[in-house]
């Protein structure tokens, strides 16, 4: 099994008032869905699911037996909602997995080494900081490691640079940039027909201009 366990409780209710209940208790509502599966009301232990999360390298991908009842399933968090000001769980979505068929999960990417195009200036930029893959439950990876230590200034590395294990399908696009290098902006000097402005904020006339004003 998953190796990170969690117990669910069945819930009789459904709505605001019931969710309201639940949180004052000390829990909070979830479902718990799959293919071909009708959603199923539980609740969870927010607290406990947060131990689960932050002692798991993967996150929102990791595996965990979900026990409701008895009934154990291996399941994915799909999708968690917090309090937008406190930050505390609120709602929790648990997806069914079946161990022998590839699933679509989002991987992070864990940019390593210093870019040498640094030592130059430059700035280095991660237009994309995570990527799609298909792969069975067990072979989703926690990250996708990204070595920009060989980037220069114009350098970038993109989705199909991407290296990754046996088993770990790449479903985002493989033209998309996931690292650059790029040459910081220079400023500009002021040209000499540019209006000068002087010490007491008043815009003095370009040199041409003031030789003009002078042969009146």
């Amino acid at each position: 099994m998953a190796g990170h366990a969690l117990l669910a409780d069945a819930r009789g209710g459904v709505g605001k008032g019931v969710a309201r209940k639940l949180r004052a208790a000390g829990r909070i509502p979830a479902v718990l869905y799959g293919k071909g599966k009708e959603g199923e009301a539980i609740s969870v232990d927010p607290t406990l699911l947060e131990r689960l999360l932050h002692t798991s390298e993967s996150g929102m991908n990791t595996l965990i037996d979900l026990s409701v009842d008895g009934r154990t399933s291996t399941v994915l968090l799909k999708d968690l909602q917090r309090d937008p000001i406190r930050g505390r769980y609120l709602h929790a979505d648990f997806f069914v997995v079946d161990l022998k068929q590839e699933l679509q999960v989002t991987i992070p990417l864990h940019f390593v080494g210093k870019a040498k195009g640094l030592e130059f200036g430059g700035i280095v930029e991660h237009p994309l900081r995570e990527v799609e893959v298909a792969c069975l439950p067990q072979a989703i990876p926690d990250s996708i490691e990204v070595d920009v230590t060989e980037l220069n200034i114009g350098d970038s590395l993109h989705v199909r640079d991407l290296q990754t294990l046996a088993g770990v399908r790449l479903l985002s696009d493989g033209d998309l940039a996931i690292a650059l290098v790029e040459q910081p902006a220079i400023a500009e000097e002021p040209t000499a027909a540019e209006a000068v402005v002087t010490e007491e904020g008043a815009e003095a006339p370009a040199p041409d201009a003031a030789k003009e004003a002078s042969s009146d």
